[in-house]
């Protein structure tokens, strides 16, 4: 009874990701933590492909904020991390860079494919991975309890270069209660594929932000006394690449707003 109950959970988990991409494809538009819950989440930049070598390899060398879970064929929009999913209208919204600006933001990319067939696509960890694992141990995760998004913010650490790309480290940021700093270090360490272990712990002015209250990206959240707050390498980082570098064209997701996988968290899990 208990296989079968753990099977049952399992597909009711599946089916929970694959309507929740339906829902965006028929146009919703809202933040993804918290939906779908135990399922695994992305990022998802596409590049053309005479890009795509400069960003695998900035990818490799920056693992901690760029974990590759998927490289998508160039032109393709198919991955084999969801099933019957494509790339180019299963994101709640979608951001268009042109010369390292950002354009747009649309809820459809199928146009972009069109005017650029050689895109090739990475789906890239995020820490919304592990956050239902923190909510496991009681360890609130705050966006997720006050209905907002995740805060993300540039700072003044630099990933290592790879050809024509270079930028900094985004983090986002949850608060944790003191007491539970080290069960959320443990627990997200778990998860290496998914950005790991946090980066850092306490003082923002140590990564170069200079008021938490305003995030680059994402909305700003509460942090109550006796709180810390806590900073993960996120997957928004190689949109800072594409500012920092020029890139003549990318698409990519709007922070906060991901691609979710039929991929159980449990499988990043080590």
């Amino acid at each position: 009874m208990q296989v079968n109950a753990v099977r049952q959970a399992r597909s009711d988990a599946v089916a929970a990701a694959r309507q929740a991409r339906a829902e965006y494809r028929a146009g919703a538009v809202r933040p993804t933590a918290g939906v779908a819950p135990g399922m695994t989440q992305a990022n998802m930049i596409a590049l053309p492909r005479d890009w795509a070598w400069d960003f695998l390899l900035y990818a490799q060398r920056n693992p901690k904020p760029c974990p590759v879970l998927d490289v998508i064929e160039a032109g393709a929009h198919h991955t084999v991390l969801a099933e019957g999913a494509d790339v180019r209208t299963d994101i709640p919204l979608y951001r268009v860079w042109r010369n390292g600006r950002l354009v747009e933001e649309v809820q459809d990319a199928t146009a972009l494919w069109v005017e650029h067939p050689d895109l090739v696509t990475f789906l890239i960890g995020c820490s919304f991975t592990f956050e239902t694992p923190l909510q496991e141990a009681g360890i609130e995760v705050r966006h997720i309890a006050d209905g907002s998004n995740v805060p993300m913010y540039r700072t003044s650490r630099q990933c290592r270069p790879a050809g024509r790309l270079h930028g900094e480290m985004v983090v986002s940021m949850r608060p944790i209660p003191a007491h539970r700093v080290a069960d959320a270090v443990s627990i997200s360490a778990r998860f290496p594929s998914v950005h790991g272990a946090p980066v850092h712990v306490g003082d923002p002015a140590a990564l170069g932000i200079a008021d938490i209250a305003r995030p680059d990206f994402g909305d700003p959240v509460r942090i109550e006394p006796g709180e810390v707050p806590v900073f993960w390498a996120c997957g928004v980082t190689p949109q800072a690449a594409v500012m920092a570098s020029g890139v003549p064209f990318a698409v990519t997701h709007a922070p906060g707003y991901m691609f979710i996988t039929d991929v159980p968290d449990s499988s990043y899990h080590v």
